[in-house]
């Protein structure tokens, strides 16, 4: 979606007042990596990240979601439009980069940590992805329903946010994997625990093991991903969602939070996962290090990053 910003903007990292605005869209910046806008037809708030140099979770652009995440719990639920507040129906994570949703942690990052033996600065790395994986996956604490619509690339810590939302939409030529084994580590910030409880750990299992990309529709057959839109059209296809759940809202957003409930996933469980995560990174070789080398290469430029010989 091309988004026209308005002369008003709420930066959120230095704005105490926000301004009035009296039209259908309401849109504020973050920062130059993240910007959101609240659709009044929808109730929709959208988020769209546009990470730099690689589109991956680098520390600033995970500051500047948990900046909106505080700033979403903080409207407890309601925008004002200025000629009145509107309530949050729905809270929609996307990107503002063609191409690809994201292609997850930051392996560049990574790498530099465990040269150095530096064990306190990655488990703070893997614990700010599960802080803000965790608020959106408890739906902010609100009565609204969380949508990630993937457009492209969307490969290990990247799936791992688009499973946090309650419901998934994909573009028909989106494709999904954790790339992650191939250079022996497995995605530690969420993957197994919203897999296996989405489909069960035997196929959770196989999907982070497999180091296999899969396509939009695979990934439905699974059960893992809710709608497959053609490309181009997965805007529309959210607001057709929204618009098909317009008389069944409430009771939706409430099965979703049933489904927490019953399926549970808990902080401290991810924290325990990030424990292992850091020390199995630990462990990796030189020859492992150099393979998540070629990973960084493949992600600046974009090209196929979960192929690795």
């Amino acid at each position: 979606m091309e988004m026209q910003v308005p002369a008003a903007v709420v930066n959120a990292h230095q704005a105490a007042v926000r301004p009035d605005f009296s039209r259908i869209n309401t849109e504020f910046r973050f920062s130059p990596q993240l910007h959101a806008h609240f659709d009044r037809q929808t109730r929709a708030l959208w988020s769209r990240w546009t990470a730099t140099p690689r589109p991956c979770f680098n520390p600033s652009l995970l500051a500047d979601i948990r900046a909106y995440y505080n700033f979403v719990a903080e409207t407890g639920g309601s925008i004002d439009c200025g000629d009145g507040s509107e309530p949050i129906e729905y809270v929609v994570l996307a990107s503002g980069m063609p191409g690809v949703f994201n292609l997850g942690g930051d392996l560049d990052l990574f790498r530099q940590k465990i040269d150095r033996r530096d064990r306190a600065a990655l488990a703070a790395y893997g614990r700010a992805c599960i802080d803000v994986l965790y608020r959106n996956y408890v739906g902010h604490d609100l009565p609204v329903t969380t949508v990630s619509l993937v457009q492209g690339e969307c490969l290990g810590g990247g799936f791992e946010a688009a499973l946090s939302s309650d419901v998934i939409v994909a573009e028909r030529g989106s494709r999904f994997g954790f790339p992650e084994i191939l250079f022996n580590l497995f995605p530690g910030m969420g993957a197994y625990s919203f897999l296996d409880r989405k489909v069960g750990q035997r196929a959770a299992e196989n999907i982070i093991s497999s180091g296999k990309i899969y396509s939009a529709e695979e990934m439905r057959d699974l059960g893992v991903i809710d709608v497959v839109a053609e490309d181009g059209e997965g805007e529309a296809a959210v607001n057709a969602l929204i618009r098909q759940r317009s008389r069944s809202r409430n009771g939706m957003a409430a099965l979703a939070a049933v489904r927490r409930r019953v399926h549970q996933i808990s902080y401290g469980e991810l924290a325990d996962v990030v424990g292992v995560w850091v020390d199995a990174a630990l462990r990796l070789t030189t020859r492992d290090l150099k393979l998540m080398q070629r990973l960084v290469s493949r992600q600046n430029g974009l090209q196929e990053p979960a192929v690795v010989h």
